[in-house]
């Protein structure tokens, strides 16, 4: 047995990178338990593995005491001095115990420790490996399916796919290669776990990386994604390389590149917009293919705007179902109301009127009037003038007239 332990043991640490002396320790500490169970005694027990001979032997160490209350947790020093004349009292001494059939409870034992730890390093070796994979993508193989996920095969581990992380477009049959993004590595009590997605906005990202190697290296940077998964996506683009045309190179000659995309998503629509740091022209760039006309925004809420487009573009401008507003307020972060330009004559005389402020922004009367109130206000309280004093040139200014 010595030699088949020592063996094993070094057959371990060189294929498994399991330290021999991690497990030898974990070894020792299980044959005390075992020697318990066995024969009812261990809170004296010491069990030592001999590295070189691969022999175990145990040992009860005992207390040297005046007299003796335990046999089997003290000795007298009457004994002890025989042993060795150099006892003395609370010294402590190690009596070999090694039972004569313990070499076959110490390999039963010795295998469920090499087993448990294999198991263990394994798992921390996966885990370690796919928390790499985080946030990135991978190919995998579909396996198999119940009620609640798909299971994809990466390899060394079972990746599961949620209902809510599936396409609705798609449909999984076991053996298909599907690519995937690692959206989480989780390190359960039965071992690794990894969470894989097909309708993650970060997908889109990756797979344009793949793809586009100007992407990949940064010159050309994806700056927001909104994505309907199996449906319709946006992607907006910048190059700080004014010779390079972002879209253009994400496009690909003759839609290679972005048409490889849409292949692995299944025929998701794909529209990639140009950003600008004028949020007006970013607005009317995320709302292609429609052609906005004037992009105004709310005084009141910075985050909000109106985006006037010809009469004919107004169903284009919102798309099915509101999904090309929709997807277009989730890429810039702007709440967009869209308006036909007929819907937008009025507002228009207004602004011919002067009844504007600041950036061009239409007002009401009511505004008007309120702010012109407020500015009567303020004039009179920084002068010396009365209410009445104001009253009074007034009316002298419309006799006048």
């Amino acid at each position: 047995m010595s030699k088949e332990m020592l063996n094993a043991l070094d057959a371990l640490e060189a294929e498994k990178g399991i330290s021999k002396e991690i497990v030898i320790e974990a070894l020792e500490a299980a044959l005390v338990s075992a020697y318990k169970r066995h024969y009812g005694q261990a809170q004296n027990v010491e069990v030592e593995f001999n590295q070189k001979k691969g022999d175990i032997h145990v040992y009860a160490v005992k207390e040297v005491t005046e007299e003796v209350m335990d046999s089997q947790l003290e000795v007298s020093l009457k004994e002890a001095i025989k042993i060795n004349p150099a006892y003395e009292i609370g010294d402590k001494i190690r009596f070999e115990v090694t039972p004569k059939d313990f070499g076959r409870i110490a390999a039963q034992t010795a295998k469920q420790v090499i087993l448990q730890r294999v198991r263990e390093a394994e798992r921390t070796i996966i885990y370690n490996e796919f928390s790499a994979y985080e946030k990135d993508i991978m190919q995998g193989i579909v396996e198999r399916q119940d009620n609640r996920y798909i299971y994809v095969n990466l390899g060394k581990i079972e990746a599961v796919l949620s209902k809510q992380d599936q396409m609705p477009n798609e449909f999984y049959q076991p053996h298909d290669r599907i690519k995937v993004y690692v959206s989480r590595v989780e390190n359960t009590s039965k071992g690794p776990q990894v969470f894989v997605s097909r309708s993650h906005p970060d997908l889109l990202r990756r797979l344009f990386e793949q793809e586009v190697p100007e992407v990949y290296d940064g010159t050309v940077e994806i700056v927001s994604i909104a994505r309907e998964a199996g449906d319709r996506s946006k992607v907006a683009v910048r190059s700080d390389d004014p010779n390079i045309d972002p879209v253009g190179t994400c496009v690909g000659p003759k839609g290679q590149r972005v048409q490889a995309i849409v292949n692995e998503l299944k025929g998701e629509n794909m529209d990639i917009v140009e950003w600008d740091e004028d949020p007006a022209i970013y607005i009317a760039n995320a709302l292609n293919p429609a052609e906005a006309q004037d992009v105004i925004f709310d005084l009141d809420n910075p985050r909000a705007c109106t985006v006037v487009v010809p009469d004919y573009q107004l169903s284009l401008a919102i798309g099915k179902r509101g999904q090309n507003a929709r997807l277009a307020a989730k890429l810039t972060g702007y709440k967009i109301d869209i308006k036909a330009e007929s819907d937008m004559e009025e507002f228009y005389a207004k602004l011919e009127e002067g009844d504007y402020i600041d950036e061009g922004e239409f007002v009401t009367e009511e505004t008007v009037d309120e702010n012109a109130i407020d500015s009567v206000d303020e004039v009179i309280e920084n002068s010396d003038m009365t209410s009445d004093d104001y009253e009074n040139i007034a009316f002298d200014e419309e006799k006048e007239d």
